[in-house]
C-alpha cells in the first residue's frame, strides 16, 4: 500500500493512550489519517499528530457527548479499542459491577457504532474495527465478567456487518492473545510473563503494533471483502495450546 493510504480519511480510536489502542493511533497517523483519540482525563499524551477528546465510557452524559461529537464529524473509520477488565470468580461478582463491564465493553461500542454509521453510510464507505479479546470464545475461570462483554461484542459486529455491507460499511473485530502492554506487566511479575511467553508456539508474546498493523490494514483500501469476521492475533496460541 502506499505510505499515506488513509490520507483525507478521519479515524476515531477509543482508549488511544496506552497500549493496543495507542499502537493503532499512531498506526494510522502514519498512514495519514486524521486521528481523534480518547482517554478518560481532560488531557492526554497521545502519539505525535492525534488529536484528543476526553471519554469516559462509563458515564453515560461523557459517552453521549461523545457520540454527538461522533456523529458530527462522521468519521471514515472507527475502533473501539478501550474496556476494563475485573478478574473475579462468578460468585464473587457484585450485580453492579457486572452491569459496568458491560457498559464499558459492550453497550458503550455499540452506541458509538450508532453514531459513526450515518457518515459512513452518506459516504458509501466506512470501516469499523472492534478490538474483542481471545477470551470471548474460550472459557476461563474468573472471566465471566469480561469475556461475556468480548463475545457480545463480536455477534454485535456481525450482525451489524451484514446490515451496512450494501452500504459499502465493513464490520469486524480483532481478537488479541496476550500483548505486551503495561497492563499485562501490571497484572502479571517477570517470572509469569516470562512463563506465559515460553507457551506461546512463537515464544514470545505480541507486541502492541503487531495488532496494530492489522487494524490499519482491516480499516484501510486494500480490505475490500472482510466483513463479519472475529480474526484472531495470538501467534497460534488457542490453536496449538
Amino acid at each position: 500500500m502506499p505510505e499515506s493510504f488513509l490520507a483525507g480519511r478521519r479515524a476515531v480510536v477509543t482508549g488511544a493512550t496506552r497500549g493496543i489502542g495507542r499502537a493503532i493511533a499512531a498506526r494510522l497517523v502514519a498512514a495519514g489519517a486524521d486521528v481523534l483519540g480518547t482517554s478518560t482525563k481532560a488531557s492526554a499524551n497521545l502519539p505525535q499528530g492525534c488529536r484528543h477528546a476526553q471519554l469516559v465510557l462509563d458515564d453515560p452524559a461523557s459517552l453521549e457527548s461523545f457520540a454527538t461529537l461522533v456523529e458530527r464529524t462522521a468519521p471514515h473509520i472507527l475502533v473501539n479499542n478501550a474496556a476494563i477488565v475485573n478478574l473475579k470468580p462468578f460468585e464473587d461478582i457484585e450485580e453492579a459491577e457486572f452491569r459496568r463491564i458491560h457498559r464499558v465493553n459492550l453497550l458503550a461500542p455499540m452506541r458509538l457504532c450508532k453514531a459513526a454509521l450515518p457518515g459512513m453510510k452518506r459516504e458509501g464507505w466506512g470501516r469499523i474495527v472492534n478490538i474483542a479479546s481471545i477470551w470471548g470464545p474460550a472459557a476461563r475461570a474468573a472471566r465471566a465478567a469480561y469475556a461475556s462483554t468480548k463475545s457480545g461484542l463480536d455477534v454485535m459486529t456481525a450482525s451489524l456487518a451484514y446490515e451496512c455491507a450494501a452500504n459499502g460499511v465493513l464490520a469486524n473485530c480483532v481478537s488479541p492473545g496476550p500483548v505486551e502492554t503495561e497492563m499485562l506487566q501490571q497484572a502479571y511479575d517477570a517470572n509469569r510473563l516470562k512463563a506465559l511467553a515460553e507457551r506461546m508456539p512463537l515464544k514470545r508474546l505480541c507486541q502492541p503494533d503487531e495488532v496494530a498493523a492489522f487494524v490499519a490494514w482491516l480499516a484501510g483500501p486494500e480490505n475490500t471483502y472482510i466483513t463479519g469476521q472475529n480474526l484472531v492475533i495470538d501467534g497460534g496460541f488457542m490453536r496449538f495450546c
